[in-house]
Parts: C-alpha cells; structure tokens; sequence
C-alpha cells in the first residue's frame, strides 16, 4: 500500500495473471478494468515519455523502479513549432493500464501541471500501486510475459477475487490482432521544412522523437498510415523511407511487409527503428520471433559487429530477428545484442537498407546512437 497520506481516496485495486496468481494493492488513475500483456520496463526515469510510446498499445505495463510520478506531469498543450506535442511521444496515453510499486502524489518539478494519478484519470487509464514489483518482475522473467486483468474498484467495493482469476485465463492474445492499425495515422500527415530532401515514414505507431530528429536535420517529412502500397508512397517522390516502432507482431502488417520489399527492390533509401528493423527482415525474407519477455529499458548494450563498439541503447518490443534466418536474405548483421545475443541491426548488402532494434531517437534513454539519422541522411545524399 502507498505511503502517501494525500491520496483523495483509498481504491482496492487487483492485477490478476493467468497463470492464477494475483497482486492486490491500492487504486490510482482511472476507476475501472482492463486487460493486456504484461511486460515491465527497467528504466528509471521518463514516464510521460514512456507512457504515450505507441508500442505499449494492448499491453500493461509494470515499471520496475520503486517511485514513479516524483516530477509530476508537464502540460499536453505545449507544442513545437510542427504541431507536435512537446513532452510527449504521442497525444495519449497508449498502456492500456499501469503497475508501480509507489504513484508519488506530491510532485515537484516547474514544469508539472498535474500529478501522474491525476494525467491517468483524465486518460481512463487505471493504475495498480502498493505491490511488490520486483516480485511480480521476477515472475515474468522465469515464465515469460503473461496476460491478466488489472482492476480499480470504486470506493469501499471489495474484489472478487475469484472473477478475476478466472477473467485472467480468458483473456485474448493483443498479439494476435493487428494492433498497428489502432495507432498508426489515418490520412498523409505533411511536416513542410523546405528542406531539399523529402522523407516519407511510415508510421506503425511513430514515437513523436522520431519526427523530431528527422525535422532537426532540415528534410521534409510526409507521414503515411502503415497500409499504404508502394505506389501510394512513391507518389510523394521520397528521397528515403522511415519505418518507424509499432506494437505486437510484425507479421501481422503484411501490407506494410510488401511495400518495403518493393522499396528495397527499387533501392529507395530505408531506414527501419524497432518494428522497422522487423518489418525489414521480413521483407527480404527472414524471420522474427517472440521473445520470453522482451527488451523494454533505457540500458540494453549493443555492439557494432564492424567496429567492435558498444552501445547503450533504449528499447522496447517484445519480437526479434532469427539470425538463422538472415542467409539468403540479401541483409548481413550489423548490430548485437551483448546480453542475450539477439539481432540488433541489420545492412542490406546491394540496396540502401539498414534497421536497427533499439531507439536512435532516444527519448527516454542514452542518445548514443543519434548518429544513425546522420548516417541515413547522408544515404539520402548519396543516393
């Protein structure tokens, strides 16, 4: 239970897995239920950030540091100069609920205009505090990433712990679902920067930093929704192509697999981030897999097979590369994870292609990695 004494209201809360386990704790954000998968993320700072990352969509997500909510929340009507909300990754909160050991209600920062409890409310998003997290961590790290039902009960309602449980063991797969169409945008979106060169992105649920990056360095941005064939993109005459995050499985966006293989059949500079990197391996023929309870941090390391250099990476997604699968694909390792050897980045070896599984555009986590916009705009150069 918090220890926090200004609280408006004590809420009985339950996060219930399907494995028949539960976690019962106090109630924040939202009053009400909600499932998804359950996965944790390790990073200690950026909430706001983290909170509105469209991959997150269909899951719940479990923050593992012990006191979240301490700088409170700043505005939603700051934006820059493109119209892009300022502080966030995209217009709203995308976890369908939230996990943390400690919600702060006593925030303190010059930029917080409302507490983190009070943002969820007004987001319909419900938030579990008072639990063991790193129990509940060490749960998912031996048994993989598991669905449940996470409910806040009203004021002075007591659970009924055998309805969730048995609730929990029902709950649909998200993955399963084409979750991409949910986040990704409706209709071309033009960012004009008078720039010489023109990117097109394809967004399967665009981190707003990635906008952000690809602005700062003076080219013309068109985003389209992940459906779009290859004709309907090359209509915009890119000078290159962004395939940007996204939530659940890759192989489910078979439209936006086609396009990409058409794009590097005509060796139009591609640039793939996380999904991306997915999206592209698949489009020249590889493989992906779901991992037993994914790569969501601000510290994951990755080597540059070419250099011998070492990254820390932020990242969050819950597929991989089968490196197996990359003979035969026209793609060569570029990058590796140094924990569990997973692929982190690929090159392709004839077209103007390479992805990487981590984050570049930061936001929350390390920014040594940036470079990688450099390294796709001067493809764009070159091209």
């Amino acid at each position: 239970m918090s220890k926090n004494e200004s609280l408006e209201t004590e809420r009985k809360a339950v996060l219930a897995l399907e494995d028949g386990s539960y976690f019962v704790g106090t109630g924040f954000g939202a009053t009400g239920k909600v499932h998804g998968e359950i996965v944790f993320n390790t990073g200690m700072v950026g909430y706001p950030e983290v909170l509105t990352d469209p991959s997150y969509h269909g899951q719940i997500l479990v923050l593992t540091y012990p006191l979240l909510g301490n700088y409170g929340v700043p505005s939603l009507n700051v934006f820059d100069r493109w119209k892009i909300p300022k502080f966030f990754e995209s217009g709203s909160v995308k976890v369908n609920g939230f996990v943390v050991h400690e919600c702060c209600d006593k925030p303190h920062h010059w930029e917080s205009t409302q507490t983190l409890s009070e943002w969820l409310e007004k987001e319909n998003i419900p938030g579990l505090q008072g639990i063991d997290t790193r129990m509940l961590t060490k749960k998912l790290r031996v048994h993989g990433v598991m669905l449940g039902v996470l409910e806040v009960f009203a004021e002075g309602i007591e659970p009924n712990l055998d309805r969730l449980i048995k609730e929990a063991r029902q709950v649909p797969d998200p993955n399963k679902l084409d979750l991409v169409a949910d986040v990704t945008c409706k209709e071309p979106i033009i960012y004009d920067n008078e720039g010489r060169k023109r990117v097109v992105v394809i967004d399967c649920g665009v981190k707003n930093n990635i906008l952000r990056e690809l602005l700062a360095y003076g080219v013309d941005v068109i985003m389209v929704p992940y459906n779009f064939s290859a004709d309907e993109l090359t209509e915009y005459k890119p000078s290159g192509v962004v395939i940007t995050n996204g939530p659940g499985d890759p192989k489910k966006v078979q439209d936006t697999i086609a396009t990409v293989n058409t794009l590097v059949e005509d060796n139009i500079p591609v640039m793939g981030i996380c999904f991306g990197n997915q999206i592209l391996s698949l489009a020249c023929g590889g493989d992906t897999y779901k991992l037993k309870y994914g790569h969501r941090s601000q510290n994951q390391p990755c080597i540059d097979l070419k250099t011998g250099r070492c990254y820390i990476t932020a990242q969050n997604h819950g597929y991989a590369v089968s490196q197996e699968s990359l003979k035969d694909t026209g793609l060569e390792e570029w990058f590796l994870n140094v924990n569990d050897k997973t692929v982190e980045g690929v090159k392709h070896k004839r077209s103007n292609a390479f992805s990487v599984q981590f984050h570049p555009e930061h936001t929350a986590g390390p920014v040594d990695t940036r470079y990688l916009f450099e390294l796709f705009l001067k493809m764009l150069e070159s091209a």
